[in-house]
């Protein structure tokens, strides 16, 4: 369970997060962290939050953000809002490391979805792009779909699929989160 001062990394992604402020913190309204991007950290994959906007400040190195329409390369003092249901991914594509410090409003669910992601990396359970398999992503995806989309295939897509593949993914043994992490 998350909690302020709780630090989680995932090494697959290259990056760890500093629980700043829980959804516990702030009644829910904030989720505040501070990202550590190592160098040369993974491309994730393109997604959105539906219900969430979320708000960077780079404090230290380079943060690369893709968007729809552009990628933008964002440096120390550098802000950036992302609001509800805009597809993004950003990484740290340089040499030096990046520090970021990230707000999502509301918090929801979100810090247990990180945990999850970030417990099943250190576990080796996940690809070398650190993506899980597709099962794991199936129950996933179904738990945390209010926070958390793929930008593609399109989300009534993903969500017939997800839905089917889920009872597999339970009958392999998996969860949508683990007490562990």
């Amino acid at each position: 369970m998350a909690y302020r001062g709780k630090k989680i990394e995932n090494p697959a992604a290259k990056m760890s997060i500093h629980f700043l402020q829980t959804k516990n913190d702030t009644a829910g309204s904030l989720l505040e962290m501070e990202a550590t991007y190592q160098p040369n950290s993974i491309e994730p994959v393109m997604h959105y939050h539906p219900h969430q906007e979320e708000d960077f400040t780079v404090l230290e190195g380079e943060l690369t953000v893709k968007m729809p329409e552009q990628t933008l390369v964002l440096k120390q003092g550098d802000t950036l809002h992302i609001g509800r249901g805009i597809n993004h991914a950003m990484w740290n594509g340089t040499n030096e490391k990046t520090v970021v410090h990230w707000k999502v409003r509301p918090a929801m669910n979100s810090e247990h979805l990180f945990e999850t992601a970030a417990g099943l990396a250190k576990d080796g359970k996940v690809n070398k792009n650190g993506m899980p398999g597709i099962l794991q992503v199936a129950l996933m995806a179904n738990k945390y779909s209010r926070v958390f989309r793929l930008a593609r295939p399109g989300y009534a897509v993903q969500k017939i699929i997800f839905t089917v593949l889920a009872p597999f993914a339970y009958l392999a043994g998996l969860q949508a989160d683990y007490q562990e992490y």
